[in-house]
Formats: C-alpha cells, sequence, structure tokens
C-alpha cells in the first residue's frame, strides 16, 4: 500500500488535504454568517474598534467602506482604545471618517485612552463620547531617538557614513546633531503639528487659533476634555451606540453590528513579522518618525 510504502509522503498528503478542507469550510461560513447578519431583521449601528498603536490604517479604511455601503447600517461608532501612532495612518483614517460621515452619522467612544492620534482620528467623527476619567487630547507631535556617539567613543567604534547630500543623515544617532538640523527639524515637526491642530478644528467646528490654545501636547480626562470642547457627552460605548442609532433614525433598540474577523494567512503574517523586525533593526539609523503619540515620561 501507498501509506505503508511513503508514510512521510502520506502524512504530506494527508495533511494537506485537511489543511485544504479546513480553509474551505472555514471561508464558507465566514460567507455565511456575513451574510446573514447582513440580510438579519432590523435596522443596525455599526462598530468599528480602533486599539493600540495606529501603525497601518488599512484595516479601519476597509471596515469603514464596509459599513458605508450597507444600506442596513444606519450609523457608525468608532471605539477607540489608542495612545495614537504614526502620522500617516492616523491622517488616512481622518479623511476616510470625514468622507463616511458626509453619508452616515460617525460617532467616536472613547475609551481608556485616546490620545494624540487616537484623538485626531475621533475628532473626525460627527460627535464624540467620553468617559469622565478617558485620557484624550495630547494634541502634539513628537520625535525621538537615542545618540550613541559617546558609547560609541568608549567601545572604540568609528561609524563610516557615506551620503549623497549633507542633511542625508539627518538625526543620526551616531553623531551630534547640529544647530541648523535641530531648525530643520523644529520646523518639520511644527508643520505636521499645525496638520493636526487644523483638522481637529475643522472636525470640532473650531477655529485653528482656539485649539492652538490647548494643543502643547497635554492630556485631559474625558470632562475636562468636554469643558474645552473637544467631547460632546459623557458616557460609555453602549451609550454611544444608542446615540448613533437615534442620530441614524433608528427607532427603538439599536442592533449594534461587528466587521467579521479576518484571520490571516500564514504566510502573510509571516512576511508582515519580518518585514517589522527589519523595521525594528533600521530604526536606529534613519531618521526618527514623527508620531502623534501619547508617550508617558518622555
Amino acid at each position: 500500500m501507498f501509506s505503508r510504502r511513503h508514510p512521510f509522503l502520506f502524512f504530506i498528503l494527508f495533511f494537506s488535504v485537511i489543511v485544504a478542507v479546513t480553509v474551505v469550510l472555514t471561508s464558507l461560513m465566514s460567507l455565511v454568517r456575513e451574510k446573514q447578519a447582513a440580510a438579519s431583521f432590523g435596522e443596525k449601528v455599526g462598530v468599528i474598534e480602533i486599539g493600540g498603536v495606529i501603525t497601518d490604517a488599512r484595516p479601519v479604511l476597509e471596515q469603514l467602506k464596509r459599513f458605508r455601503e450597507q444600506e442596513g447600517i444606519k450609523a457608525i461608532v468608532l471605539r477607540i482604545n489608542s495612545p495614537g501612532g504614526a502620522v500617516g495612518p492616523s491622517q488616512e483614517i481622518y479623511r476616510e471618517v470625514r468622507k463616511t460621515a458626509a453619508v452616515k452619522k460617525v460617532v467616536a467612544s472613547l475609551g481608556s485612552v485616546a490620545a494624540s492620534g487616537g484623538y485626531y482620528v475621533a475628532a473626525a467623527a460627527d460627535r464624540i463620547m467620553a468617559n469622565p476619567g478617558t485620557i484624550t487630547g495630547s494634541i502634539g507631535v513628537i520625535m525621538a531617538y537615542t545618540n550613541f556617539e559617546e558609547l560609541f567613543d568608549k567601545i572604540g567604534l568609528r561609524p563610516i557614513v557615506i551620503k549623497s547630500g549633507k542633511y542625508k543623515d539627518l538625526a543620526s544617532p551616531v553623531r551630534e546633531m547640529s544647530d541648523t538640523e535641530r531648525a530643520l527639524l523644529q520646523e518639520f515637526t511644527d508643520n505636521v503639528h499645525m496638520q493636526f491642530i487644523t483638522d481637529v478644528a475643522e472636525g470640532r467646528g473650531q477655529s485653528p487659533a482656539a485649539i492652538r490654545k490647548i494643543a502643547d501636547g497635554r492630556i485631559f480626562s474625558g470632562e475636562i476634555a468636554q469643558g474645552h470642547g473637544l467631547v460632546d457627552r459623557m458616557g460609555n460605548l453602549a451609550d454611544a451606540i444608542e446615540w448613533a442609532g437615534k442620530l441614524g433614525g433608528i427607532k427603538g433598540e439599536a442592533r449594534p453590528v461587528y466587521p467579521p474577523e479576518k484571520k490571516p494567512r500564514i504566510l502573510r503574517y509571516l512576511m508582515e513579522m519580518a518585514v517589522a523586525e527589519m523595521r525594528s533593526l533600521m530604526a536606529e539609523s534613519s531618521v526618527p518618525p514623527a508620531s502623534y503619540m501619547y508617550m508617558p515620561g518622555k
């Protein structure tokens, strides 16, 4: 028999069949659940969760587009638990939320922390609800890196840099930063900070001058933020869902719907892990990224 003559090949073939069947069944079940959710009775509120450090906007953009195009979804809640993150992804999500708010009502529900980039995203919503003790605000930009020049001198290492322009190794960790370089980075940071202020002002219906007065990186509790006009109401996630339902014209109880979970493909997962590791290793030799990030202790 084949299984006896080639046990290893038989095992691989058998395992491959099991994996293939599992993948097909999982995909079919996900598709059925998604169609059932879309066809189920009643008008609903779509809930999108934004958690952790904001580094990739794609999942949130896809979820916003999905709920924006579903007729049964009458309003959307953004549940935010994030200290912020990279500038680009925060701005991408802000733009998509604004686009969605032009079609359906969007309510931001701030959890334990919704600061810096987390608040940037929330500011694009029609309404913002927070807990009294939510950590929010931190409207600012930070660039940080470590200089290893003295350490290298002590252990006898001499970094060699070949560059095409005098600012190509701007913010190099192996030498002292010049006054001119510091001024260039400050100009860049101030510009990105002003983009933050302008977008918050637009989202909250205030003047940039009013937002600028409190945009020095300080954090607020949800209660204090409400006093500054950064938050509309106090309440939890359930309150936000109920509020979004009323804004969306839902009669009676608003039923929350969450996006279907996507299981990452193993190959894609491993590739993303490898890329993340490479970025981490290269971080010390490149210009420190500007971040809309609440970083206690920095």
